[in-house]
């Protein structure tokens, strides 16, 4: 049996347990749309199974950072909550942020483009890492057929 990454325990807790109770707290969450994104959401139902295999685990993850690693950098919406003043406030906004638009582009281009190196840098030594084990394990069980171990 393959030993799990961590493991929950102390005198009186039974983990599985509380395992359940949240897998349930967070599928009630999802039900009432409190994840908003759907990421989040698949994260959370699937967090704690990732937990039980550090392969498995590292794979889920390096997705999500896939998934999430670059900035939206598309225009958005300028929204006030306030009634009184919204329209106001609303063309205030809007010129302010077509004033700064420019140098938060190329801020959030920049991030962009190191959060995509550093990704690509993870996956890159994952890759190199796992061939460099699949290699060690086939010498060492090679070894072990010699000696009979």
């Amino acid at each position: 049996m393959e030993k799990p990454l961590f493991e929950i325990g102390a005198a009186g807790v039974d983990a599985d347990r509380l395992v359940r109770e949240i897998q349930a707290e967070a599928d009630r969450k999802m039900e009432q749309g409190v994840y908003a994104d759907a990421r989040i959401a698949r994260a959370e139902r699937t967090n704690l199974v990732n937990l039980r295999n550090e392969e498995q685990f590292l794979g889920f993850y390096l997705q999500c950072l896939r998934d999430a690693v670059f900035v939206d950098i598309s225009d958005f919406e300028i929204r006030e909550r306030r009634r009184h003043l919204a329209p106001l406030l609303i063309r205030l906004k809007k010129a302010i942020w077509s004033l700064l638009k420019f140098y938060t582009y190329r801020l959030w281009s920049q991030q962009n483009q190191v959060n995509g190196l550093l990704v690509t840098a993870i996956e890159g030594l994952d890759e190199k890492y796992a061939a460099k084990i699949k290699t060690l394990e086939a010498r060492i069980a090679e070894l072990e057929k010699k000696t009979g171990g």
